[in-house]
This record gives structure tokens, C-alpha cells and sequence, in this order.
């Protein structure tokens, strides 16, 4: 709706603002937002529960061993990677459902792919519906680890708790001497005087 301007005749119009136009946008954002983040939420507990991983794990031991770390891809890997697809993706979609009512899985694939570089575990375990090379890295972690070819990192550190003592000034009782003598102690150390240079 067009005003005109005081003073003025038609041809003087104005279009006023719409800030109404530009919350409503803001707002429908933040729906999306906030229904993205709830089905994501979702999915996190979905995937962290003895369900999913009993299904995953099963799957993955029934088929890892059809998985070399090659360059070239052979076509059992194909197939594998829709069975994989179809059983992972109606087990989510149907936890879903239960949980959201109305849940609509196209949909929120579209906000998915609208969303770009998304961390998390979350996303990895999403990225493996589309991305085939995640798919087959997850694949051949899991040969790795079933093979016993993984790295263990952890037995090579050490953790000891780190502690200064209170340090204690002495002063030197020697005649006419004005230095003073700092002693710290450190855990494992024997505890020596520093002596100051001249």
C-alpha cells in the first residue's frame, strides 16, 4: 500500500517499509532452523542407541570383508552400499516418524544438502547415505579394527599430575652478604638451592 507524501499529490508516492515482510523471512528461518536442529537432535540419540548400533554393527560384520583398501572399487561394493543405504535409512526414517509426527524425510534431505560443511559425528554417519567414499572408508576402518590394524596411540602416553610447590626464601647468614636463596621443589626432583650469580 503506497502513501503519499504530505504536501504532495499522487505522483509523490512513497512505499513504505515492510518490516513485517522481513521478520516473517527471519522467522521462517528460524522454523526451519529450529525443526533442522530438533531432527538432528533426534537422530543423535537414534544413532547412539543399542538399536542402531546392534543394526549397524551386524551389517557391517556381514559384509566388511568384501572391502580392500584398494584404489579400484569392485561392484559388490555397490551393491552393498543401497543395501546399505535402504536398511539404515528406513530404520532413521521410521525412528523418526514414531518420534516426530509428520516427519518428512524428503524434506529434511533437501535441508540437509542446503547446508553445507556440517561437522559431527552426526554428519559423518549422514554423509555415508550419499558420500560412497565415506561409505567405503567406514568399511575399511572397520576391516582395520576387526584385523587388529588400527594404531593404538594410547599406550604410548603417560599422564602424571604436574604440582609446584610453595617456593621458601632463606637469606644467606654469610657477613656481609645481602643475597637471598630461592629453593622450589618439583615432583621427582630433590630440592637444591639456586644460587644467585654475581
Amino acid at each position: 500500500m503506497a502513501a503519499v507524501n504530505s504536501g504532495g499529490d499522487a505522483s509523490d508516492l512513497i512505499e513504505p517499509m515492510d518490516f513485517q515482510e522481513e521478520e516473517l523471512a527471519k522467522s521462517h528461518s528460524s522454523i526451519a532452523d529450529t525443526k533442522f536442529d530438533t531432527v538432528v537432535g533426534h537422530i543423535e540419540d537414534i544413532i547412539m542407541e543399542d538399536g542402531f548400533q546392534s543394526l549397524q554393527n551386524k551389517f557391517m560384520e556381514d559384509n566388511y570383508l568384501h572391502f580392500e583398501d584398494t584404489e579400484e572399487n569392485k561392484f559388490i561394493y555397490t551393491a552393498v552400499f543401497k543395501e546399505y543405504n535402504n536398511l539404515i535409512e528406513k530404520y532413521i526414517e521410521d525412528q523418526l516418524a514414531a518420534r516426530l509426527p509428520g516427519f518428512d524425510m524428503e524434506e529434511f534431505s533437501k535441508q540437509l544438502q542446503k547446508r553445507k560443511n556440517l561437522d559431527g559425528e552426526i554428519f559423518e554417519i549422514l554423509l555415508t547415505f550419499t558420500d560412497f567414499v565415506t561409505f567405503k572408508e567406514m568399511f575399511l576402518d572397520f576391516r582395520a579394527d576387526k584385523e587388529g590394524r588400527t594404531v593404538d596411540l594410547s599406550s604410548g602416553f603417560i599422564v602424571t599430575p604436574f604440582a609446584v610447590e610453595e617456593s621458601t626464601e632463606t637469606k644467606s647468614t654469610m657477613p656481609g652478604s645481602t643475597t637471598t636463596q630461592s629453593t622450589m621443589q618439583t615432583p621427582g626432583t630433590s630440592q637444591q638451592p639456586s644460587t644467585p650469580q654475581k
